[in-house]
Order: structure tokens, then sequence, then C-alpha cells
């Protein structure tokens, strides 16, 4: 794709959402149409495949404050490609010039660079070309976000996980280069190689990128039919994600370059994994402490008791002692979550009375003469004292 269409398209727009949206804002609105239209959810949807790609493409550039930020300028210096009145030859009419050839023609998909820009503004204040990396300079790979969804007991002990991913790596057709296979890209014969040329115009001396290889240094003549020349192309892959025990909902995992691959021998960009946790029907979690709510009989907590309490291995026995209130909160320990630095959390277990709905009449007979042997026993003392006062 050249740097013309790439400064033509409206990435916003694409994720629908304004120019002056939030970083959460965008990822929230890219996360909601990627599950829409990823090719797994539509098996056989060319759309919802174009969508998909589409939708990865914007925030490869819009989730990166630095390439978010070079596009918004690009867009407002430029407009939809044209060079406007900005001097440089063909800007009037004459010479020629292309403001695709400005940026460095053919930025990857998904890359989201903006080539030479850095470089033609850099050489009209005396940076010289010459020196200067052009558009065939080494480019790091975009870094890729993905989501997987685990349970409660993976997220505390850990998991090892098979992920299926669509997104752009190196071309398995041409291995990167963009030639087709038996053919090799040639040496540009007007640069030689560097991908970038001198300019003059009037008083000033500018470099800008080679208009016969559009910056990039090689020329192809028989382009990759998979990649069309790019070196790169979309497709599936399967990856083994080692999720670490302990893992949080809503924290992200880091595989160093799985991401999107680089240009020029430069290297791929990473993978980030956010790890989503379904909730557990019993235990919650706070920080490396599990936690449960155990209900328990009256009788239990006045006289003592020994009960089972469930953990996420099996069952463990606490001792509850004579006169405990309700809610008081026990501790197994060692019964949390383990992790890998040698950290263990326990199992907080909170005391909880059970009222019976209903009672049958030696129940009834029972608590009433409990109730009246107890009376001696006043359990609102500071509320019965004021009550009296008044």
């Amino acid at each position: 794709m050249s740097a013309r269409e790439w400064i033509g398209k409206d990435f916003y727009r694409e994720l629908g959402v304004s120019s002056d949206a939030s970083a959460d804002e965008i990822k929230k609105a890219y996360r909601k149409l990627a599950r829409e239209n990823h090719p797994d959810a539509n098996p056989g949807n060319a759309q919802a495949e174009l969508k998909f790609k589409a939708v990865s493409e914007a925030y490869g550039v819009l989730s990166d404050t630095a390439k978010r930020k070079e596009y918004d300028e690009a867009r407002k210096l430029f407009g939809s490609g044209g060079a406007g009145g900005f001097g440089f030859p063909g800007a009037g009419g004459t010479g020629g010039f292309d403001v695709g050839d400005l940026f460095g023609g053919g930025a990857a998909q998904g890359s989201g660079g903006l080539g030479g820009l850095g470089d033609i503004l850099g050489g009209l204040f005396g940076r010289r070309g010459g020196t200067t990396a052009g558009g065939n300079r080494p480019q790091r790979g975009a870094d890729v976000e993905t989501d997987v969804r685990i349970d409660f007991a993976e997220a505390v002990r850990g998991a090892t996980l098979p992920l299926r991913l669509s997104s752009p790596a190196t071309c398995e057709t041409c291995h990167g280069n963009g030639a087709k296979p038996g053919t090799q890209p040639r040496t540009c014969p007007v640069c030689g190689g560097a991908g970038l040329v001198n300019r003059s115009q009037g008083a000033f001396a500018f470099s800008e990128p080679c208009r016969d290889c559009r910056g990039r240094g090689k020329i192809i003549d028989d382009p990759c039919p998979e990649c069309g020349g790019e070196g790169i192309s979309t497709r599936t892959r399967t990856l083994t994600v080692r999720v670490p025990p302990g893992v949080d909902d809503n924290q992200r995992i880091r595989l160093a370059g799985q991401g999107e691959p680089g240009r020029s021998g430069a290297s791929a960009g990473d993978l980030y994994v956010r790890v989503h946790v379904a909730p557990h029907p019993l235990f919650g979690r706070s920080g490396n402490d599990l936690t449960i709510t155990v209900p328990v009989n009256f009788t239990e907590l006045a006289l003592g008791a020994t009960i089972k309490v469930p953990t996420l291995d099996g069952k463990v026995s606490l001792r509850v002692p004579s006169g405990t209130a309700s809610g008081r909160v026990l501790r197994a320990r060692g019964k949390g979550v383990h992790k890998r630095d040698g950290s263990q959390g326990d199992l907080l277990v909170t005391l909880q009375v059970a009222v019976p709905s209903k009672l049958d009449a030696a129940e009834k007979e029972a608590l009433e003469a409990f109730s009246e042997a107890s009376a001696k026993h006043d359990p609102r003392p500071e509320i019965t004292k004021l009550t009296k006062e008044r």
C-alpha cells in the first residue's frame, strides 16, 4: 500500500471513534470490532475478513502514541494526500513531485510507519540524505494484542493454552523479500540501494525517497503472488501460551517477537495476550489470598466446632472456637495462590450464621427455652442503655 493511500485512510472512522478519542476508547472499539469480525467467528465471510484486517491496521497505528502523532500530523499537513502549497517541486504543478514519494511509499499494512517523512523534513534543515536512513531503514514490527479467557482455577494454578491467531506475518512464499520464488530483488541503480536521493530547491538542499524504488533501495521486477511484493501476508498460526500461576484478571502477558514482522531485517514486534478470568461460584480473590464465605449454625459458633471447608485442591478442617461471632474470618494457611516467585497466599474463610427459614415444633420449643435461659445476656447493651435514657 502506497503512502498516499495510507494517509488517505481514516483510521478513526474505521474504528468508529473521534480523532480525539482516548487510548482506552480506541482499545475498546478495536476489541469489539475484532471480536465481531474475527475469521474464526465468520468462516468463509470475505467481508468480515476485510473488516478485521482494516480494524487491525487502524489499531496498529492509533494504539501506538508515536505512530498516532505522526499520522495525525501528516493528515493535517497533507490532508487526503495532496501536497498543497508546501513548496516542494510539484506542489505548484511542476516537477511531477508525488506526495507518495515524499513518504517513501509502500508503508506495510499494519506497520503504521510514515517512512521518509522525518527524513524529508530533517533534510530541509541541513540533514543530508546521504547519511540518514531512508525508506528502506530497518523498522521494528508493530505490537499485536489479543484476548484469552480462562477459568478461575487456571488463573490460580497456571495453564498452558493453544492460541489461534490471525495477523500479519512474514510471507511464507517469498520468506519476506517480496519477490516471486526463484527471483530476487535487485539493488536500485538510481540510489544505489540507499533509498534516498539528494535534491536542490533554491537555497535549500534536501533528500527525498528515490522515485524509482519508492524509497526501498531495491526493485522487485517480479512480485510474490501471495503478498504482492510487500513481504508480509495475513495468516493464521497457532502458538502455545504459558499463563503463569496467580495471573490477575485483565493482566497482559508479553510474548517477545511474536507480533508483526519487522522490515529490512529489523526485529518483530511483541504479542500481548490479555487474560480474562471467569468468576468462580464459591471462591473470590484478594491479592494472593483466596476468599470464601461458609454458612454455619449458631450452635457451632456458640459451642465451638470443627468444620470442613472446601479449597481448590480438596477440603481442609478448621477449628471454630466457642463464642465465635458471625462474620469472623479464619485463615487456612498456604491454601491460596502460589506464585512462581515463591510467594503464596492463604484461604480466608468468613463464617456466616445460617438462619433456618422454617422450624418444626421440637426446634421451636428448644429455641424458646434457650431464649428464656439466655434472657440475662443482652446482645445490644449499648442500644438498650440509650433507649432507657430517652
